[in-house]
C-alpha cells in the first residue's frame, strides 16, 4: 500500500484549503463564459463562417465533459492536488495559445485545453472530503460545487468590460494570469490528500468513455446547425449508444474500472445524477435568455436596451447569490439532510422561472429573477456533492464527483442546444438579422420549468439520508463520537483503531478490501481512534489498518448487507522501526 503519512495537512493549510480550492473552481468556471460577450462577433474576429466559429465554444464543452471523470479517477489513484495542479496548468497553456492567435484552428486547440480544466471541480470536492473536519465539510463542498455558477456569473460583466474597452485577446491573458495565481495558491496552501485508491488507471475505459461522450455531445451541440433529423446527427447518436453500451459491458468486467457502474446504479447515486442533468438544464437557460433580453433594443417593443456591461452586471447576482447560499445550505443540510435541501432548491428554481414568465418588462425585474434563481440553483448545486459523497466509498470520491459534474455538463449542453433551437425557430428576420422574440424567451422559461419538475421527481426518489455532517456531530465524549460515526455508516463497519496497549491511534489509514482483493473504501481514523466505512454489498471483507510506528493489521470480517453498522475494533501489533 502507498505510504502517505508524510502528507498530513497542517492546521494552517486546513484553514486555507476552502478559499483556495473555491478560487480554483471559480477560475475554471470563468473559461465557460469567457467568450459569451463576443459570441456574435467571433466569425468576424476569426475570419470564418458562423458555423465554424461555434466550434470555439463546442470544443471547450467537449473537452470538459471528457476530462471530469478521467481526472477524478486519476486524482483518486495518484493524488487529487497533483491532478488539480495539472488541470490548471493545461488550462493556462490553452489560454496562452488562444491569446496569441486569431486563426480558427489554433483557437480551437487553445479552447480545448482550457476546457480540460473542468476536472478541477470534482478534484477539489474530493480534496475537501479527505482533508476537512466534518463540521466544515458541508459548507465547503457547497461552495466548491456552486463555484461553477459563481465563476460564470462574475465572468460575464468582467469579460464584457474587457471586450468593450480592450483587444479581445486580453480576455485570455487575464484567464492565464488567474490560472497561474490559482496554481501558486494551491501549491502553497492546499495539502495533498493522503488517501489513494488501489489499482491502476483504466486506459481502455477512459478512451471508450471519451469516444462515447464526444459522439453523444457533438450532435447535441451541433444538431441545430446540422438538422436534428439529418443523417449525421442521427448517425452520431446511434454510434454513441453503441460505444457507451460496449464501454459499460467492459467496465463491468474489468477489475479496476474507470467508473464503478455497480456504484452508479445505487438509488442515491443514480437519482442524484439524473437530477443533476435537470439542474444543469435549468442553470443554463437563464444564462442564455436574460443577457439577450437585456441587450435587445427597446425599438423591438420588449427589449430592455441595456449595454453589454450593464447586462452582465444585472445577471451577475445569479453567481453571487449562489456563493452566499453555501453557508445557508450547510445549516439546512445539517438539520434536514441534503435530499431536503435539493428539493427546496428545485422548488425555488421553479418559482423563479414561473415568476419570470411575467417579469420580463424592466431591468430590475431581470435582477430579481437572477437573485431568486441564483438562490435555488445554489442550494441544488450545493446538495449534489454531499449526496454523492454520502453514497460512495472515500476512495471513489473523485471519480464519482467527476461523473456527477459530467451529468451537469450534459444538462447544460442539452440546454444550450434546445434553447438555441427554440430561439432560432421563433426569431423574427429583420433585414437579414434574426431577432429573438418574447415568445421564444417565454417558451425557454417553460422548458426550464419542465426540467425542474422532472428533476424534482428524481429527487423525490432519493433514499432518505441522515443530515449532513455538521456541528451536531461534535461529540462531547469518546462514546458520543463513536456513536456519531456509527450512525454515519448505517451499512458498514465502525469501531476504533488501537495500539497494543489499547490506546487510540489517530490518523491511521483503514482500508476496506472486498473478496476480489479490490479496495472498496478507505478512511483515516479520528483523534479518538474511531473510524467508519460503508460497504457496497453483503459479503466477506478484509479491514486493513496501518499507522506510522506500528506494524500493519489485516482483519477478516463479514457483513450481511442489511442496514446496520458492524462494530469492529482494530488492534495494531507492537511498534515497528520506521525507516
Amino acid at each position: 500500500m502507498t505510504q502517505t503519512t508524510n502528507d498530513q495537512p497542517t492546521g494552517r493549510a486546513t484553514d486555507a484549503v476552502v478559499p483556495v480550492l473555491a478560487f480554483a473552481g471559480i477560475v475554471v468556471a470563468v473559461m465557460q463564459t469567457l467568450l459569451v460577450p463576443v459570441i456574435k462577433d467571433l466569425p468576424q474576429l476569426l475570419d470564418t463562417e458562423p458555423s465554424n466559429a461555434t466550434w470555439v465554444l463546442t470544443s471547450t464543452l467537449l473537452s470538459g465533459a471528457v476530462a471530469t471523470p478521467i481526472m477524478g479517477r486519476l486524482g483518486d489513484l495518484f493524488g487529487k492536488r497533483r491532478m488539480l495542479i495539472l488541470s490548471l496548468a493545461v488550462m493556462v497553456v490553452g489560454a496562452l495559445v488562444s491569446a496569441v492567435t486569431s486563426a480558427l484552428l489554433p483557437m480551437i486547440v487553445g479552447r480545448t485545453l482550457q476546457g480540460f480544466a473542468m476536472g478541477a471541480i470534482p478534484l477539489g470536492i474530493g480534496l475537501m472530503r479527505d482533508m476537512l473536519p466534518r463540521e466544515k465539510l458541508g459548507s465547503a463542498m457547497a461552495l466548491m460545487s456552486s463555484s461553477i455558477g459563481v465563476g460564470g456569473g462574475l465572468a460575464l460583466p468582467a469579460a464584457a468590460l474587457v471586450a468593450q474597452h480592450a483587444d479581445w485577446h486580453a480576455l485570455f491573458y487575464g484567464a492565464a494570469g488567474l490560472g497561474v495565481l490559482s496554481i501558486v495558491l494551491t501549491l502553497l496552501l492546499a495539502p495533498e490528500s493522503p488517501l489513494r485508491a488501489e489499482g491502476s488507471f483504466d486506459l481502455p475505459g477512459a478512451l471508450g468513455l471519451s469516444l462515447g461522450l464526444v459522439l453523444l455531445l457533438l450532435p447535441i451541440t451541433k444538431g441545430s446547425d446540422w438538422g436534428w433529423t439529418s443523417g449525421t446527427t442521427l448517425g452520431l447518436f446511434a454510434a454513441s449508444v453503441v460505444v457507451l453500451v460496449l464501454w459499460g459491458l467492459y467496465e463491468l468486467r474489468t477489475a479496476a474500472p474507470l467508473v464503478d457502474l455497480r456504484t452508479t446504479v445505487r438509488p442515491a447515486v443514480l437519482f442524484t445524477n439524473l437530477a443533476s442533468i435537470m439542474v444543469g438544464v435549468s442553470f443554463y437557460v437563464v444564462s442564455l435568455v436574460l443577457p439577450q433580453l437585456l441587450q435587445l433594443p427597446t425599438a423591438t417593443g420588449y427589449g430592455l436596451g441595456q449595454s453589454m456591461v450593464v447586462a452582465g452586471l444585472l445577471v451577475a447576482p445569479l453567481g453571487l447569490t449562489m456563493m452566499f447560499t453555501a453557508p445557508v445550505y450547510a445549516r439546512l443540510s445539517a438539520q434536514y439532510g441534503p435530499k431536503v435541501t435539493l428539493i427546496t432548491g428545485m422548488l425555488i428554481i421553479g418559482i423563479g422561472y414561473g415568476a419570470g414568465l411575467g417579469l420580463m418588462n424592466a431591468a430590475w425585474q431581470a435582477l430579481v429573477i437572477s437573485v431568486v434563481l441564483g438562490a435555488g440553483i445554489g442550494l441544488a448545486y450545493s446538495s449534489l456533492p454531499a449526496l454523492i459523497v454520502g453514497a460512495v466509498p472515500a476512495s471513489e470520491t473523485g471519480a464519482a464527483n467527476g461523473l456527477n459534474t459530467l451529468m451537469r455538463s450534459i444538462g447544460t449542453s442539452t440546454s444550450s442546444a434546445v434553447i438555441g433551437m427554440v430561439l432560432a425557430n421563433t426569431a423574427n428576420n429583420v433585414n437579414g438579422v434574426a431577432i429573438p422574440t418574447m415568445h421564444g424567451f417565454r417558451v425557454s422559461f417553460l422548458i426550464a420549468t419542465a426540467a425542474v419538475a422532472v428533476g424534482l421527481l428524481f429527487a423525490l426518489f432519493l433514499p432518505k439520508q441522515r443530515p449532513a455532517a455538521g456541528p451536531q456531530l461534535r461529540a462531547s465524549s469518546e462514546e458520543d463520537a463513536n456513536l456519531a460515526r456509527a450512525e454515519e455508516v448505517l451499512r458498514g463497519f465502525h469501531g476504533r483503531v488501537l495500539d497494543a496497549e489499547g490506546t487510540p491511534v489517530a490518523r491511521a489509514k483503514v482500508t476496506l478490501i472486498d473478496r476480489r482483493g479490490r479496495q472498496a473504501g478507505a478512511t483515516l481514523s479520528a483523534e479518538d481512534g474511531s473510524y467508519a466505512l460503508a460497504v457496497p454489498s453483503e459479503g466477506a471483507y478484509v479491514l486493513a489498518a496501518q499507522a506510522t510506528g506500528h506494524a500493519p493489521l489485516a482483519s477478516a470480517a463479514t457483513h450481511a448487507g442489511d442496514e446496520r453498522a458492524v462494530e469492529l475494533d482494530l488492534a495494531l501489533p507492537g511498534e515497528t522501526v520506521t525507516v
